[in-house]
Formats: C-alpha cells, structure tokens, sequence
C-alpha cells in the first residue's frame, strides 16, 4: 500500500504539471453498485464479471477489432481448431484433420453431433462458408478479414463431414489461423446478436451497460458450472468498489495497486498480459519520421521506473514486437537496445536539429487506468529531454476510429496482443501497406524478413526470419516498446478453475466450487 500511495502522490504531482485534453472520456461515468447487482453469495449459477471498457460496436467474430471483444467472445465461438491453456492448438468444430506432404492440403472431419446456439446442426456449408468469408472469397465479401487467409486457392466440400481446404505454398502457421470462428451460413444478425457454437450463448447487450451470457446446453463439450454470465461495463474506478462490494465476482486485468486492495477478500491469480505495450510513434508524420528521433525518445524513457510506479515492478520489459510467452522468437537480447539515458536522447535530438526539443501529442484510451498512468509517467520523461507531449485522452471507441483505424495521431499508449497463437499476428503490423500498421512503419528489409517467414519450409528458417524481424523494429527504433505487463485477475473465493492462458482470453467454461 505504501508503493500505491506514492504512485497516488507521483501520479497528483504529474497531473497538475500537464494540459490533459479530456475528449469523449467515459472514464467519469458513476458505477455505485446497487443491492440488486450484488452476486457474490456463493451461488455459482451465475457470475457478474467486471470489464472496464465496452465491446466493439460489432460482434461479429471475423470483423471486430479489440482485444477486450475477442477475450469475451472465446466463449461464444469456436474454430476448427481452438487453443488450450498451454497455447497448443485441439480439435474443436473439426473433430480431427489431417495435412498433405507437401503441406499445401488441410483436410478436415466434423466433430459429429456439434450444433450452433440455434440447435441447427453444423454443416460443411456453414464451414466453407466461414473460411471464404474471412479469405474474401464470397461475392458480398471481397475483402480478406483474416489477412492470413489470402493464401487460400480452394474449399470444397469431399462430402458431408468432410471438408478440404488448398492453400498456395506450404505455411507452417496457418493452421492457427484456423481458430477463426465457425458462424452459420444463413444467420444474418451476428453484428448484434453472435452465434457460434462454443460453451456460452449470447443473451443480450446494453451499451456502455451490460453483455450477458448463458450456459448452452447443447455444447458438444463438457458444460460449464456456471449457468448465467453477466459482463457489467464500468469505469477503472469502480472496478476495485464493486468488487469489495460483491457487486461483481471476477475482474482481469487488474492494476498492482488494485489488486492489493482486493487480495483479502479474493484469489488473485497473476501471470503476464501477453501484450506489447507500448508508446507506438506515428513515423509518417515530422518529426518521427526520423530514426534519430525515435532513438532518442527510446533512451528517454526509464522503463524500469516505469514499471516500479505504474506496475509495482511486475511485468517483463521488452525491446521490440514479441513478448515471452512466445518462447523460441522472444529475443531478450532486444530489452537493452536502448539504455535509459537522457544525455544521449539529447545528443541525438540535437544530431536531427532539435537541440532544444519540440512539442508532439500523446494520445491514450481513458478506458485502461493503465494507459492514463503510462502516458503521464512517459510524459514526464520526454519533458526532461526537452520534448513536451501534451496528452490527449479520449473514450476507447474514438481511439479505435481515429486512432487505430484513421491514423491521426502522432504518439499513442497502446498493447497489442496475438489473438492467433503465431508471431505473424505481432509482426504483421509492421509489413508496409499492412491494413494494421498503425506506426506507418515502413522498411523493405524488414518487408523482405517477413516475406521469408511466411513462406519459410521449416521451424527453424522461420524463427530466424521473425527474429530478423524484430531486430529491424529495435534497430529502426519504430516505436518506444516498454513491456509485457502484469495480468492480475481478482477471483471470487469460493470457486476454482480460473486458467490463464498465453494469449489474451477469459475462460469462463472451466470455473467451478472448491471442494
């Protein structure tokens, strides 16, 4: 508690030193729990889980764009395959599927008896269907959804269970791109209403308000204990109130402090985000478009002091796109590319002609505590180099319009997660021309380096591309890259089951009473 109060004392101190434009922010909304919302009594057919921002506006499986949706909707959709708490990859919609020599053939058997949320069973229409939607291969769908998917040449169907998939060249990840959800072919409503065929069924949502959930019982699988799911959007704020409150029976992504304000009365299970987050630098605009530049806001940033005040020291620092829960890419060796020092930002501010520093925005989510924190420690830093960055908090939908997808921005605070267990889905962001590459990140080297991991015929061949890519991103200072931050998730203390997973997911389907 002590280390929370100075991070209260530190973070008072920064907030009267800056100019915060408050644009849309959704983080002054009044969440006071009422005696009605209040579930934790130990009855465990239902569940109120606390989300501090809302989903995107569409749920559409293969169209949304957050994190924070696609962590919720694991429990709605499956894939052919789907992964497990370990990141290895299983059967799900497929029972079993089998892959030609050369590796350019994905033959697949459908699990018998599997059923979407309807009760209709799922057929081999339903599956090409999914696949050539997210490839942009149907006539109202011209547009790949699924990037990795471009590569499909062929889905038919060899008969009722069984269904075929070509793809050009041999592509040692596309199989995790298989996870992609398994919708109905017929069902047109899945902006508003999902439907898949995973453990949980949608119920309905009120924005900004609630999404519930409830138990299907026609899962293929084995049923989750808990019957009904309520997630109930609020600000930061309230997280830590309603659940000391019993408002609310489960929260993830708790901050250090937050946690510690809740540990006696809940589990609290810890392990990393498996995000990147960090200050992603727009390097189409001046002066970012300077690699000098860039370099020197990296030696600015003191991330150890960072995570102290921001993370009570938990966390993993990073020194490019990849955090370590991707074993064989992670290159550790990355995290001390750029060693805090201001004497040098300096210098090298003054070799790009600004030896007196210039002034730039610094645009975050009011959504995430943790964003908010970040940028005002962050900004602290850049301003005893000279560089004064006004930050500009607005609501979460607005990043994701204007940010995420219009670019408009010039320095954000941001963590970007893999929602395929690939490194592709890391990296891709970075490929010039990449629909995803907020940064406007722009090398043909580093082009060339990802070309040769998609394509690579062995393991080995690909790790060495992936690797060559990050180095690019270090070396190229192409954003400010900070760390892997703690994920601490508060757990009611009468159940048990809760699973981390090395990907960005909330698994309700394996919770159920101790004993």
């Amino acid at each position: 508690m002590k280390k929370a109060r100075k991070l209260l004392a530190f973070l008072m101190l920064i907030c009267t030193a800056l100019t915060v434009a408050l644009s849309g922010c959704s983080g002054d909304r009044a969440d006071a729990p009422s005696e009605d919302d209040i579930s934790n009594t130990g009855d465990a057919a239902s569940l109120h889980v606390g989300l501090a921002k809302d989903l995107d506006d569409s749920l559409d499986p293969h169209k949304t764009v957050s994190a924070g949706t696609e962590e919720v909707l694991f429990n709605v959709f499956e894939g052919l395959v789907k992964a497990d708490p370990q990141g290895n990859l299983i059967p799900a919609v497929a029972e079993r599927y089998s892959v030609s020599e050369d590796g350019t053939q994905y033959t697949f058997t459908l699990r018998e008896g599997i059923t979407f949320h309807s009760g209709d069973p799922v057929t081999v229409e339903d599956v090409i269907y999914s696949i050539k939607r997210c490839a942009g291969l149907l006539a109202d769908e011209p547009e790949a959804l699924v990037t990795a998917f471009s590569v499909i040449t062929d889905v038919r169907a060899e008969d009722e269970k069984t269904v075929v998939i070509e793809i050009e060249s041999r592509n040692l990840e596309f199989i995790s791109y298989l996870t992609s959800a398994i919708i109905p072919a017929d069902y047109a409503e899945q902006d508003t209403a999902p439907m898949g065929t995973g453990p949980y069924m949608f119920v309905s949502r009120s924005a900004q308000e609630n999404f519930k959930l409830t138990r299907y019982d026609g899962y293929w699988g084995e049923a989750p204990y808990i019957r009904d799911v309520t997630f109930k959007i609020m600000s930061q704020d309230a997280l830590v109130t309603s659940l000391l409150s019993g408002a609310i029976d489960l929260c993830a992504h708790l901050t250090p402090a937050q946690a510690a304000e809740v540990e006696e009365k809940y589990d609290v299970i810890t392990g990393g985000m498996n995000s990147v987050l960090g200050v992603y630098l727009n390097n189409a605009v001046e002066p970012l478009n300077d690699p000098l530049v860039r370099q020197a806001l990296c030696h600015a940033v003191n991330v150890e002091e960072l995570m102290a005040l921001v993370f009570d020291g938990k966390g993993a620092p990073l020194g490019s796109s990849m955090y370590p829960a991707f074993g064989k890419y992670f290159m550790e060796e990355l995290t001390g590319r750029y060693p805090y020092d201001p004497d040098k930002s300096r210098e090298l501010l003054s070799q790009a002609g600004y030896p007196d520093g210039f002034s730039i925005t610094l645009t975050a989510s009011s959504a995430a505590t943790q964003y908010v924190e970040t940028a005002q420690v962050v900004a602290e830093h850049l301003k005893a180099v000279g560089v004064n960055a006004e930050i500009i908090l607005v609501d979460w939908e607005t990043w994701v319009s204007d940010v995420y997808g219009a670019r408009n921005y010039e320095m954000t605070i941001v963590d970007f997660d893999a929602s395929a267990m690939t490194a592709r889905a890391l990296l891709e962001r970075f490929n010039s021309g990449h629909a995803k590459n907020i940064s406007n990140f722009a090398n043909p080297a580093y082009d060339a380096a990802y070309l040769r991991a998609v394509e690579a015929a062995s393991d080995e061949e690909q790790v060495a591309a992936y690797q060559e890519c990050q180095t690019i991103l270090s070396d190229d200072a192409a954003n400010i890259y900070l760390m892997d931050m703690p994920d601490m998730v508060a757990v009611r203390r009468d159940l048990t089951g809760y699973t981390l997973y090395p990907m960005f997911i909330i698994d309700l389907a394996k919770l159920q009473p101790k004993g």
